[in-house]
């Protein structure tokens, strides 16, 4: 059995690291509240992130930015992040997870 991991646990990592960061503005993690539109693991070990914010005119757009950079980089297996920042489609409360409705006393 091979310790060598795999494509899909990196993923599985890279998906937890985003969970560590937060919108200084609302408690719940950049995953739940649906700001990751797209995870894209090259060969190379380079995270390709999509993501968007909660406004285009985010006032922590740097800060969020830099910290998912530094929590997807500091996983196992990634040498490199890359972020795309799209509006497109633009943010709305549906793309908020189960969890991130509960938290924020919308279920």
């Amino acid at each position: 059995m091979s310790n060598e991991r795999t494509k899909t646990d990196i993923e599985a990592d890279i998906v937890q690291a985003l969970k560590n960061v937060y919108d200084p503005e609302i408690p719940v993690n950049v995953y739940d509240l649906g700001l990751i539109y797209e995870i894209d693991l090259t060969d190379e070990g380079e995270a390709k992130i999509t993501m968007t914010l909660t406004a285009p005119n985010c006032p922590v757009v740097d800060v969020l930015l830099a910290d998912v950079e530094m929590y997807v980089t500091d996983v196992k297996g990634v040498e490199k992040t890359n972020i795309n920042l799209t509006f497109d489609p633009p943010w709305d409360k549906d793309m908020l997870s189960d969890e991130a409705k509960l938290e924020l006393g919308m279920m």
